[in-house]
């Protein structure tokens, strides 16, 4: 997701105890424009966050801190409802598997090695405040639909462009019975049908254009081109007794997608390519891919 309008703050929060560290981010970021906010531990950093949450977009988090560590702090975030989506990059040495899965768990989808590249970290920081844009503009939309929407037991839907994306995400998620759980797998997996299916944007493109903040223009002019015009997303929604089954096929050619089921440490510092694996992870009890990867089929059980 990376509609740049559904972002509505620039401060990000740095927790970290090394001085030199705060200091360097702190001058890279606020040469982008960026507002920034510290602490020298989890309980300081805690204690900024409480009283700058609605200004916070995104929070820097070091992993290892005296008072409160990194997964201290993280158990403390996802306890409190008021702050508990908040994106967080974790700050680690080494993105070791057996970190990364135990901060996956926590809740930490966005990772950054030290020591950084400068274009890297800007690139990741820019995905994490994008991403929360989105999700919260999505989660906001919900409200404005009808709550009998459980009436609804089969629909079908096609999809072209992203501002037909984001309208279906929403629509979608509210025939559910915990629509803000699945809202985020929805919207990642129907973007990915797009993006990588339709207009067959490769990973690496991606990773380039997210770089240099061109990734919606390149969306908007390759829909335009005429082998990617009449391309289509086809989504079937059907409630059944047990479960809720949600179809995406798009018009693409497929795509690798047994290495995008998991977080992979290697993928783990790029600034996006987890969009299958929170979906599997968060949204649905199983996501299943059919045949070349353009036909994805997830389940929702609801006994």
């Amino acid at each position: 997701m990376h509609n740049n309008s559904a972002i509505t703050n620039k401060s990000i929060l740095i927790i970290d105890d090394d001085v030199n560290n705060i200091e360097i981010l702190k001058t890279d970021l606020e040469d982008e424009g960026y507002n920034i906010l510290t602490g020298e531990d989890g309980v300081v950093g805690w204690n900024v966050l409480q009283e700058h949450k609605d200004e916070i977009g995104v929070i820097l988090l070091d992993r290892m801190m005296p008072n409160m560590n990194g997964m201290e702090f993280m158990a403390k975030l996802k306890a409190d409802d008021a702050v508990s989506q908040k994106p967080v990059i974790m700050q680690t040495a080494a993105a070791e598997k057996s970190q990364v899965i135990e901060g996956i768990r926590a809740g930490v989808y966005y990772y950054l090695t030290k020591p950084y590249e400068y274009d890297v970290m800007l690139s990741i920081v820019r995905a994490a405040i994008n991403d929360y844009g989105d999700l919260t503009r999505l989660r906001q939309d919900l409200n404005q639909y009808k709550k009998k929407m459980h009436v609804v037991k089969e629909s079908f839907f096609e999809a072209k462009t992203m501002d037909d994306i984001y309208f279906l995400s929403t629509l979608l998620a509210s025939y559910y019975p915990d629509p803000h759980r699945v809202i985020l797998g929805v919207s990642e997996l129907l973007i990915n049908a797009v993006e990588h299916g339709n207009l067959n944007i490769s990973y690496e493109e991606k990773t380039r254009l997210l770089q240099n903040n061109e990734w919606d223009k390149e969306v908007v002019s390759r829909q335009q081109l005429p082998e990617y015009i009449d391309k289509k997303v086809y989504v079937h929604f059907k409630r059944g007794k047990d479960n809720i089954a949600l179809n995406i096929v798009d018009d693409g050619k497929g795509f690798n997608w047994q290495n995008y089921l998991e977080i992979s440490p290697e993928r783990a510092t790029h600034s996006h390519g987890r969009g299958v694996a929170l979906s599997k992870m968060m949204s649905f009890d199983s996501v299943e891919y059919r045949g070349a990867g353009n036909d994805v089929l997830c389940i929702t059980q609801i006994a």
